[in-house]
Formats: C-alpha cells, structure tokens, sequence
C-alpha cells in the first residue's frame, strides 16, 4: 500500500491527525502486531481479549511505525494517531480504498471445504502468467484480509484473496472490501452453522456475489442445488464448474494417480478438464475423486482470466498444497496422512473417503477429532460421521474430543466391531497405539494412518508424538539388532 495520513482521514471522514508533516506522512504497509512494527507502518490497534494493542502502540512507534489506528486517545504516541470508533471496520475501509487504487483483478474465493487448499493453488497457477499476490495461509477474517490487501505492493496483475465466515453478516463485510472482479465458490456443506443461522450455508457464502466489481462474474460449482439457486437469486452473472456430474461450460474427472501419465510422484492426481469446450489433461496436487472439484475450480478461474490451458496445466502440474492439508509422508512401515488443519463434516467425508480408498488392502487407521461449530446438528453429523467410518472398514478409530458418544454409535449402527480409542492428549494416544500394535497390527507391513479433526483437537500433536515415538522405536530396534536382542517396529 501506498497512502498518506491525509488521504487515509479524508476516508475516514476524520481531520489530519495532529502529529502529521503536512499531510506527509507515507504508510506502506499496515501490522496488527507491535513486534511487526517497522519504519512505514501503519499499526492498527486492535482490542482482544488477552490484550489490546492500544497499550503497545508506543512500543510501535518506537520501532518505526508511521502512524497509528486506534479507538481512543493516546496522548503519549510520538506519531499521527487516527481516531476512530471501530479499529477493525476502518481498517476494512481503508483495505477498500487501496482496492480501488490497485489495477490488480481480484478473484474472492470462499466455500465451505478446501477454499484455503483452492486459493493457493489458484494463486500459483495465476502466477504462471503474471505478479500475484493472497493472503498467507488462512488469514480470511475481518482483521487478516484487510491486512492482506493493505500490504500488497499494488502493481500485482491478479490477488487470490480467501474470504472465510462464521457467523450471520461476516460476508457483508468481507466482500466489499475486495469487489471481486471474479467470485468463485467451491461448494457448500454444513461448517460453522452454529454462527451462521437459519438461512443456511448457501445463502451466506452467495453474499460474495452481491458485492462483484462492476462487470464482475460469478463462477460456481453446479453440483449444490442450494448453491445454485442461491448464487442465481443475487442477479450476477454466472458460469458455473462440475466434478464430472454436470455438462457445463467447465467440468473435470479424475483418471488416477499422477503416475498413470508416466509421473513418479504417487501424490499427485491426473485429471481431465474441460475448459468451454477445449480439453485439457493436468497432473495437480489434488488426490482422488474430490480433487476434481479442486482442479477445475482452479482451471475455470484462469481460463476465465485469460490463461491458456498451457499455462494452467503448467501451474497445476508445480502447484503445492499448504501444510496439515492432505500432507504425506512415510514414518518407518507408515503411510501418513496430515490433514489436521480443521474439519467439517463435508471436509471431512470427502478426505477419509480418498485416504480409505488409497490405503490399498493394507491397515487404515483414521485418527479424528471432533468437528466444531456445527451447533443443533452436532449430535446428528457426528453420528453420521460414525456410519461413514463403519462403511470405510477401518482397523482401528481413534478419537480426540466431544462427540465421543455419537461416533461410536454410528459405527456400531454401520457394524463396526473393531478397537475404538477415545484419547485425550499425545501421552493417552501413544500408549493406545502401543497396546493396539501388539495385539492387532502387523508392524513390519505397516498401513495408513489419516490424521484430521477441527483446529482446537490439535491433533498435529498427536502426529508429533507418533514422529517421535516410532523415530524411538527404530533406534531400540537397531540396538536390539546389534546386541541380539528381539525387538519390533511398529
């Protein structure tokens, strides 16, 4: 960003700050965070709940920051302080201000799982054919995207930026602050219905289409009838995208793993696109038969912002996925699967299915957490999450967090009989492993272990602690090798 305190009043419908040099004093770029401060900053203080930044706007100062956001005097800072009612919807404004300076096009991606996986790598395909700019990770909210769009350099060709709700009005606040010249939404399922109301999940995520540019375009995927009637009740223009089920301008299948087209990389998936009628084969870093939803969103945003099939399979084929989503590795006779990131029950579905279908006869193992903000269908999508599993055939469940009961009375519903392991920390999940192992597993064949539940499980501790232990295992085992000893790996 490029704007000056005079500028940024004028918006703001405030004075010049006292402080100011003639209206001269530059923000370049815009931090929440004191220790992130630095010489052209604009610090915005925010008020949280274990701290408000208004109490180290000083120390921001002090480390170079220009100016400062805040909702009431700070007599004691030695710069600009511009005085607002609410920090966090001027800070919106001002993201909005900057939009309109900016020559970039904006695509604003939200649904309900994946979008994060989806805007990086739209972003990176994008990249192919010019600068492009997105928000880092999943800074998606009311504060991280109106950082996002603030501290890009505003020569970008293209920003990918990630719109993430939770609760009723979110979108209406989001989306106009980028005015997307193109607003894709991947898809809808039950996901933070506790905050969102009884409008239902469609109707919400479509809010991103009454906000277009002018002359903007709405892309959405034509497999949720409640996406589609939604989306076409806001009056935008639309295209729309398939996994294969619709005949339309753009679709996708999925062939198989990557090293069907003569690749050596078994993590990456191969599919066949349809781009307005042109074909277009593509390894991507999607797996499965949900990464045809992935794939061909990403493949219609470029084509419709004038990538040439080239350039999107191009992007596609170097594209990588951020991490603890669908991640692989191999940890000793292990296969595993991090996907630990969050998890609704969409998202959830779709990658246990892949994981299921990719363990290949060998040993599955899903070690899940529960699913959060699903309000009064809580009980019911966890139950029905326990009848899923009994359909996959695990060898083994674990299980992290509430819920604990309907699970398990799904499974016994689908008629699973096999070991359930209610945990509670890295410690409970180790020692159930170690029991599991020797009375059920064959540890030199090894198997697959999906990892993945909603943020607050952490559930990457789990996975830290199973690194850890097997990484422990191996080396009493070449001990044992030395000395003649018996040992096992699991």
């Amino acid at each position: 960003m490029r704007l000056s305190t005079t500028e940024m009043a004028a918006h703001l419908g405030l004075m010049s700050p006292p402080g100011d040099r003639n209206g001269e004093t530059m923000a370049t770029c815009v931090v929440t965070d004191s220790r992130e401060a630095r010489p052209g900053a604009l610090f915005v203080c925010v008020p949280g709940e274990r701290a408000d930044g208004h109490d180290f706007a000083a120390r921001a100062v002090e480390q170079g920051a220009a100016a400062v956001l805040a909702s009431r005097p700070l007599p004691d800072v030695a710069a600009p302080v511009l005085l607002v009612e609410d920090t966090v919807r001027a800070l919106g404004s001002l993201a909005a201000l900057w939009r309109g300076k900016t020559r970039a096009k904006v695509v604003g991606v939200t649904g309900t799982a994946g979008k994060t996986s989806l805007k990086e790598a739209l972003a990176q395909v994008l990249a192919v054919r010019g600068k492009t700019a997105r928000n880092a990770l999943n800074h998606n909210n009311q504060i991280g995207m109106p950082c996002t769009v603030l501290n890009t350099d505003g020569d970008e060709d293209f920003w990918v930026i990630e719109a993430g709700i939770s609760h009723a009005g979110d979108m209406d606040e989001l989306a106009p602050v980028i005015r997307p010249d193109l607003g894709l939404i991947l898809n809808v399922g039950p996901g933070h219905t506790e905050g969102l109301g009884d409008r239902g999940v469609a109707w919400h995520k479509a809010r991103l289409l009454a906000h277009l540019a002018q002359g903007g375009l709405g892309l959405v995927s034509a497999d949720y009838p409640d996406l589609v009637r939604e989306a076409g009740a806001t009056g935008a223009k639309l295209r729309f995208f398939s996994a294969g089920a619709h005949e339309v301008e753009y679709r996708a299948d999925y062939v198989g793993p990557a090293t069907e087209a003569g690749g050596e990389d078994a993590t990456r998936g191969l599919y066949r696109l349809w781009l307005d009628g042109v074909r277009c084969d593509a390894v991507t870093p999607f797996q499965g038969a949900y990464g045809a939803e992935n794939s061909i969103a990403v493949a219609a945003a470029a084509h419709l912002l004038g990538l040439s099939p080239a350039e999107i399979a191009e992007g596609l084929g170097r594209a990588q996925l951020p991490p603890q989503r669908f991640n692989r590795e191999r940890v000793g006779a292990w296969e595993i699967i991090d996907d630990t990131y969050n998890a609704n029950p969409l998202s959830m579905r779709r990658m246990l299915e892949t994981a299921a279908g990719q363990a290949r006869g060998r040993a599955f193992v899903p070690v899940l957490g529960e699913m959060g903000e699903l309000g009064a269908v809580a009980e019911a999508m966890h139950e029905e999450l326990g009848r899923l599993l009994a359909d996959l055939g695990p060898t083994a469940v674990f299980w992290k967090g509430g819920h604990a009961d309907e699970v398990r009375a799904g499974l016994a519903r689908g008629g699973y009989d096999g070991p359930w392991l209610p945990v509670d920390g890295p410690e409970s999940f180790m020692a159930a492993w170690r029991e599991l192992a020797e009375r059920k597993l064959d540890g030199k064949r090894g198997g697959l272990l999906f990892f993945k539940g909603s943020h607050f499980n952490r559930l990457e501790t789990l996975l830290t602690a199973f690194r850890e232990g097997m990484t422990t295992m191996a080396a009493t085992e070449a001990r044992g090798r030395k000395t003649g000893e018996s040992g096992h790996v699991l």
